[in-house]
């Protein structure tokens, strides 16, 4: 599946903007933004993926345009589906890469270590 180059523009323009270190990698048919080695937000075709405080999940469901990241078939704790229209300006973008920014230092890295 092809994702939006232009939406991963502005994604890397925010992440720029706040001085932000990232490596934008390939992944699950979309593309990914690793943030201290650890996914961070992505997009998957024309929609948003973050990954949140799972505790904010609920909260953050109520926002119209977010739900459950089921891409597996069934919802990922700690990630969410944010549609087009909920991002169609900046603020709207940078609201939900904050929340994922914000959970990022304390999200488990799924890298594994060399023994």
């Amino acid at each position: 599946m092809a994702y939006d180059e232009h939406l991963g523009d502005r994604i890397s323009i925010q992440l720029e903007q706040k001085k932000i270190t990232f490596q934008a990698k390939k992944m699950f048919g979309g593309l990914c933004f690793m943030v201290n080695d650890k996914m961070c937000v992505g997009i998957n075709g024309d929609t948003l993926m973050i990954r949140i405080d799972p505790e904010l999940e609920k909260e953050l469901k109520l926002k119209e345009g977010v739900r459950d990241m089921n891409f597996t078939g069934r919802p990922m704790k700690g990630f969410l589906y944010v549609n087009p229209e909920a991002i169609d300006n900046e603020e709207g973008l940078r609201y939900f890469i904050d929340k994922a920014l914000e959970y990022n230092p304390i999200a488990k890295s799924s890298k594994k270590k060399k023994k």
